[in-house]
């Protein structure tokens, strides 16, 4: 899918490059399974400006190589061997394909931890983040609940929320884009399931590897931040396909397939920070992380008929072609959004999500998507409480998300079948260099 609330990012090529097999790479072996460039070397190719455009929606998945290391000694077998460099320009877990699983998790600063107490909480963080993106013990707070493991392509990305910075002493380092989202038509939102001083997003292709790790954050965490909330959300595993191809979320579609990609005209202006009149200078490389809980209302959209399915969002299920294209046209076939059908009326309706969400209806607006499933059983009602935990980097969300969901939440057909149901937005600082810890450039 290509722009809603429903958006999985890295779905099609995630597979792809997890289905080559130990392809070997100019600069060593890549971990088995986890093939691709490494990211420094995919920015350095791309240039410091790699640029991308695309919608904001209901799917999001990054369709990119997994950036690669040698496979880390000691347990883990192919899948389990595959890691993720911690340190680098951007923080790990925005460029780099959705793992099999997820742990979300906001935390809120205790009382008087002031400015002192985040920066070495944060730099506690960063120590256990180094190990366990290693496969390596994170020392004290842990439990060895992953002891048997490798690093799973573990990656851990840390966002700040408004509130942090008044309660840190920071109020002046505030970004203006870190305004409160606006309210939407139809929003149904929990405070106590979003928002938060300190946000972490945990991936890996272990449940147990990512659960471990939130664990560890959240016992080092004790005394100076609290668990706000906490998501699970997962993807395709890898192999669990014959052949790479992208996958489907909850409501069968094909999930991902206008998600901008790194090496476009535009994906670095859209995606990440550089500082200006007003975006702070310690931001730079960094961005701003929308999070939305979207219940999808499965039960009433699998009561649809197939053909009134692919209406609502514009696309075929079968093969995710646009609706108009000829017989033999996959996803990737450009949308026509002046076919016509037999009868002359337009093959892609006037409310199909593929028609709001295109780029061109919404000023060029993008941003990248990065989004996860989930299933929590059932609502008191019986229906299921299930759907995506929407995830979109971009580097100013005044500019991305915000007018695009205005336009989704007033057109888009797929609406009737959502329910925005948490929402959390937060600054992301840029990557950690060697010797570094998360947030560094916010304090010095």
């Amino acid at each position: 899918m290509e722009h809603t609330s429903t958006d999985r990012t890295t779905a099609d090529r995630d597979t792809t490059e997890r289905a080559e097999a130990e392809r070997p790479a100019a600069q060593g072996a890549q971990a088995p399974g986890r093939a691709g460039f490494t990211r420094r070397a995919l920015l350095g190719t791309a240039g410091a400006g790699l640029l991308a455009g695309a919608g904001a929606g209901v799917a999001g998945a990054v369709a990119l190589d997994r950036p690669g290391a040698a496979p880390a000694a000691g347990p883990g077998g192919a899948l389990g061997a595959a890691r993720v460099p911690f340190h680098g320009e951007h923080q790990a877990g925005i460029l780099e394909p959705q793992q099999a699983r997820v742990q979300l998790a906001a935390f809120d600063l205790a009382e008087g931890v002031g400015r002192d107490g985040l920066r070495t909480l944060l730099q506690r963080w960063t120590k256990a983040a180094e190990r366990l993106t290693a496969g390596e013990p994170a020392e004290d707070a842990d439990n060895q609940v992953a002891l048997d493991a490798g690093p799973c392509s573990l990656t851990l990305t840390v966002g700040f929320g408004a509130a942090l910075f008044d309660k840190a002493g920071l109020a002046d380092r505030r970004p203006q884009a870190l305004e409160p989202l606006p309210p939407f038509p139809a929003d149904a939102l929990d405070p106590a399931r979003g928002d938060g001083d300190l946000f972490v997003q945990i991936g890996a292709d272990d449940a147990l590897v990512a659960v471990h790790a939130l664990r560890v954050l959240q016992r080092q965490a004790a005394g100076t931040a609290a668990l706000r909330w906490q998501s699970a959300g997962f993807a395709r595993t890898p192999g669990a396909t014959a052949r790479p191809m992208t996958g489907r979320n909850l409501m069968g579609q094909i999930d991902g397939t206008n998600n901008p990609q790194p090496g476009e005209d535009g994906f670095a202006a859209k995606v990440f920070c550089t500082a200006g009149p007003d975006q702070p200078a310690w931001l730079a490389g960094g961005s701003y992380l929308v999070f939305r809980r979207i219940r999808m209302l499965l039960d009433n959209w699998e009561a649809l008929p197939t053909d009134r399915q692919e209406r609502v969002i514009g696309r075929r299920k079968s093969d995710g072609a646009p609706l108009g294209a000829p017989a033999g046209a996959g996803e990737r076939t450009p949308v026509d959004l002046a076919a016509q059908g037999p009868d002359g009326a337009l093959a892609i309706p006037a409310d199909a999500h593929v028609r709001v969400a295109a780029p061109a209806a919404n000023g060029g607006a993008a941003m990248l998507r990065r989004g996860f499933s989930y299933h929590d059983g059932l609502l008191p009602d019986g229906s299921p409480d299930a759907g995506l935990l929407f995830l979109a980097f971009q580097a100013d969300p005044r500019k991305g998300f915000t007018p695009v969901q205005r336009k989704l939440a007033r057109g888009d057909g797929l609406s009737r079948f959502l329910r925005h149901e948490a929402s959390g937005l937060y600054a992301v600082p840029p990557g950690v260099p060697a010797g570094g810890y998360l947030g560094q450039q916010l304090f010095e």
